[in-house]
């Protein structure tokens, strides 16, 4: 059996008198969604920032492709091909769509590639109209397209996707998850942090819940939805 695209063994993360992570392990196959998923101060946002060199792990490996990341700064591990989108997403507000999105290709391009590249990640994404818009003129469910195409202008292997459908209402998540279907049928790697269950059920193969830093189960949708521990964990009363 092949490595994983992505390996993640026995990450410990500690602020202070915190232990924010705790002997955290996961993997991520290439062409994968994952959902990682727990209450909310679980780890889920550090981890992911761990994962990208926003923090440095205590203790642990995250392998990409076989590849050793830890210590790696932010531009090294997106260089290798993983990037996370940001909860919060933050835009050159006074720029247009297109320069916005071409910041992440200037990673590997010249401006002119760079300018190419992001118009074609704008249409992949289904925004490749508003082009010229500025970011401050757009809609929350555009703003979120822009932030998922900036992270495909890096040309990732494996994408790390933090609550992009937050404020999204029903029909715009139904479009979103299409999207991102479409992204793991080109052979993208997804690991998606949501809080909602119906959009993690619906798009990912396999779930990883955290608790309090820790790991508490590991599955397939179903499985993690019969699971004690996450049930009295993460899904409470919604389960019942």
């Amino acid at each position: 059996m092949s490595e994983p695209l992505l390996q993640v063994s026995g990450i410990g993360k500690r602020f202070g008198g915190l232990q924010a992570l705790s002997d955290v392990s996961l993997s991520a196959g290439a062409g994968e969604i994952v959902g990682l998923i727990g209450p909310n101060g679980a780890g889920k946002t550090t981890l992911f920032s761990t994962l990208v060199g926003l923090h440095k792990p205590d203790s642990g490996t995250i392998r990409l492709g076989g590849r050793d990341l830890v210590g790696y700064k932010p531009h090294k591990i997106a260089a290798a091909g993983m990037v996370k989108t940001f909860q919060n997403v933050a835009l050159f507000l006074d720029s247009s769509v297109l320069d916005n999105v071409l910041t992440g290709g200037l990673m590997r391009h010249g401006v002119q590639e760079a300018r190419e590249l992001a118009r074609t990640c704008l249409e992949r994404v289904g925004i490749g109209a508003i082009a010229g818009k500025l970011a401050r003129d757009l809609s929350f469910p555009e703003r979120a397209r822009v932030e998922v195409a900036r992270a495909l202008c890096t040309q990732p292997r494996i994408l790390l996707l933090d609550e992009a459908m937050a404020a999204l209402n029903q029909s715009e998540m139904d479009e979103f998850m299409a999207l991102l279907r479409q992204l793991r049928e080109e052979g993208l790697t997804l690991i998606i942090v949501e809080h909602h269950m119906r959009a993690i059920m619906s798009l990912c193969q396999r779930l990883v819940v955290l608790n309090f830093g820790q790991l508490i189960a590991t599955g397939t949708p179903a499985e993690i939805a019969r699971d004690p521990a996450v049930i009295e964990a993460y899904l409470g009363r919604s389960a019942a």
